[in-house]
């Protein structure tokens, strides 16, 4: 929800580092599936997902620092952020590294906030800036699936001793991030609502 601006910025095109790194990060997912059902290194392909969630911020970062902001980055950025999510929980539940009931309550908060993000855009809203605890949930849950895949064998394997440790620590992280996220959900009605009277306010001004 971080891109719904009624600002107007200087639009600096397609052609920027920040959508280059954007673009690389989305073009990286289906080697996590290649890696993960095509030659069966979950270790490898955790560690990827781990870097990609744990690289979110670099896109945003080099717009802001070198004066690169786009339309189209600011749309692309939050599109590659959910596909990222989305794809790396579907794969993770996939390969029986997290039960479907928690996939899927992920996903569905997934969907909600992306269909209420483009619904308030249509609807000429304000920015709406990133809550704190939003940040923290959402950092949660990018490391709980990369660790899930992380602590599960293929072909039944038996778990090492870390792997109990770190899947326990996971399942903790896990609960949490995901009742954030819920708990932050529901804290965005309010600035949503003060966003859409602000920009419709603007848009009477202009």
């Amino acid at each position: 929800m971080a891109y719904l601006s009624g600002q107007l910025e200087a639009d600096r095109g397609l052609w920027t580092w920040a959508n280059l790194v954007t673009v690389i990060r989305l073009g990286l997912i289906p080697v996590f599936f290649w890696l993960l059902f095509g030659t069966g290194h979950r270790a490898l392909a955790a560690w990827l997902l781990g870097v990609l969630g744990a690289t979110d911020w670099i896109d945003g970062f080099l717009a802001r620092r070198l004066r690169q902001v786009s339309n189209v980055g600011k749309i692309l950025d939050p599109v590659a952020d959910r596909v990222l999510v989305i794809s790396g929980l579907l794969g993770v539940a996939a390969a029986g590294g997290v039960p479907w009931w928690f996939a899927a309550a992920t996903l569905t908060r997934e969907v909600l906030v992306s269909g209420l993000t483009l619904l308030l855009a249509a609807l000429g809203a304000a920015r709406i800036d990133v809550l704190w605890w939003g940040k923290v949930s959402t950092f949660a849950l990018m490391a709980t699936f990369p660790l899930f895949l992380l602590t599960t064998n293929d072909h039944h394997v038996a778990l090492r001793a870390w792997q109990h440790v770190c899947r326990d620590a996971t399942w903790g992280l896990g609960t949490v991030g995901l009742t954030l996220s819920w708990l932050v959900l529901v804290g965005y009605v309010a600035p949503a609502r003060r966003a859409l009277h602000d920009g419709r306010a603007a848009r009477r001004v202009l």
